[in-house]
């Protein structure tokens, strides 16, 4: 029995995951929109007709999430609170033959690549013409920009390629486009996005194209910061660090997935690299840049790993000394080549391995940190909350790094602008400044 009126062709559109899903769910949203359905992103009144779930499928912890969010939307229907739901991402790609069974009330589920048919599902048009166009979730004054899609590296213990299929790159002339209206429509930071960045290009080139693209992107008019996420460090081509010294707008911050510390679990994970060739990488690129901030992605209890190979790692944290890191714990995952190796790292010793990797990291951050007071940076704002208004130095990336709380008595900053802080203290992972006027 319905206890509300439920707005008719009203999309309510819920994303999880990663911002490669986002940018999915920002490229539908502008669809609907375009088609006469009044849409919103994870709307908190719950009066839509129908809603849509972006789901991740990526490690265990994502896929629970995806599951529980699939299950209150099924009860919300069961309820009369929505009428339809669908489902689409990485989680339906993955399984969807398994959760139809699981989850009838469902009306349908989509993979990663079916937008055009979600679309005729819900009677609308997939419109070529709107090809870039999307409906931003973040702040208005930055945005991913997906710059390929899938993946065609072996490594043994991600999913993705079977979600998202093999690596397929996005013309530079489309990228061009797209961030033209992004900047035309006020972003000022782009942060580029795809399972990995350094693959870019071989595709559609014959030639890996990521530092072409980056002279393209950086000569646009008014787009303040480009960012790079997710680079391979196999293969990692060199002339990119060229263009990020030598361009002011290319922000000096690489996020570079290493994953593991050990020579032997790097070769055991099909990474194509050893310890020593990733370390002389992280030397050769601090070398060319020196100011650079790298972020980098591990993980912990990956099948074999020995007390030995943790300590490898711990070693390899404690010495390269990483401005930004995270850690993951294994997740053991269907079809993976990792799969056929027994799981045999405890989750309590995972757990503990990755929260020792984050013990040494946080001291590192703070040392780091400290030795910013004093110093003066260009910090882009991006919310107020509490008594501060918070935002970033070019060496952050929103959500995942470090932030600059700067206190509202202080000074007015508007959002989405950029003001010169001067840092007059510093904790583990944000920094406290004030306005230069």
């Amino acid at each position: 029995m319905k206890t509300k009126t439920l707005k008719k062709n009203k999309v309510n559109v819920v994303t999880l995951g990663c911002s490669k899903n986002t940018f999915d769910s920002e490229v539908l949203m502008a669809q609907l929109k375009a088609n006469q359905f009044d849409v919103e992103h994870e709307s908190m009144k719950d009066d839509a007709q129908i809603v849509i779930i972006n789901t991740c499928g990526f490690i265990d912890n994502a896929k629970q999430e995806s599951i529980d969010t699939i299950l209150r939307y099924a009860e919300a229907k069961q309820d009369g609170l929505v009428e339809k739901v669908y489902v689409t991402g990485c989680l339906s790609e993955r399984y969807r033959d398994d959760l139809e069974k699981e989850i009838p009330e469902v009306d349908a589920y989509f993979g990663t690549r079916e937008l055009p048919r979600l679309l005729k599902t819900l009677k609308a048009d997939y419109k070529q013409e709107l090809i870039g166009e999307r409906i931003l979730t973040t702040p208005s004054h930055y945005a991913y920009l997906k710059i390929a899609e899938g993946c065609d590296r072996p490594c043994s213990f991600c999913a993705i390629p079977l979600m998202r299929g093999g690596h397929k790159s996005t013309s530079i002339e489309d990228l061009v486009i797209q961030s033209k209206g992004l900047v035309k429509n006020g972003v000022k930071e782009l942060i580029l996005i795809a399972q990995d960045l350094t693959y870019y290009g071989l595709d559609l080139y014959k030639k890996r194209a990521l530092s072409d693209l980056l002279k393209h992107l950086s000569d646009i008019e008014g787009l303040d910061w480009i960012r790079l996420h997710y680079a391979y460090p196999s293969g990692f081509p060199m002339d990119v660090l060229e263009v990020i010294a030598e361009r002011d707008n290319i922000c000096k911050y690489l996020d570079m997935p290493l994953q593991h510390g050990s020579s032997k679990i790097l070769k055991a994970m099909r990474r194509g690299i050893t310890r020593e060739k990733t370390q002389d990488l992280v030397d050769s690129i601090r070398s060319r840049i020196p100011d650079l901030a790298l972020r980098t992605t591990l993980i912990a209890g990956y099948p074999g790993e020995t007390e030995a190979d943790f300590q490898e790692m711990y070693n390899f944290v404690e010495q390269t000394r990483f401005d930004r890191l995270g850690i993951f714990t294994y997740s053991h995952e269907e079809n993976t080549h990792a799969y056929q190796f027994e799981d045999n790292v405890s989750d309590q010793l995972k757990k503990e391995r990755a929260d020792a990797i984050m013990e040494l990291q946080s001291g590192i951050s703070f040392e780091l940190n400290q030795s910013k007071i004093g110093k003066e940076y260009k910090v882009l704002f991006d919310r107020a909350e509490g008594d501060y208004f918070i935002g970033r130095t070019q060496y952050d990336s929103p959500e995942v790094d470090n932030e600059v709380l700067v206190k509202k008595a202080e000074g007015y900053v508007r959002l989405g602008d950029f003001s010169r802080v001067k840092i007059v203290s510093a904790d583990h992972y944000d920094l406290y400044g004030s306005i230069i006027v």
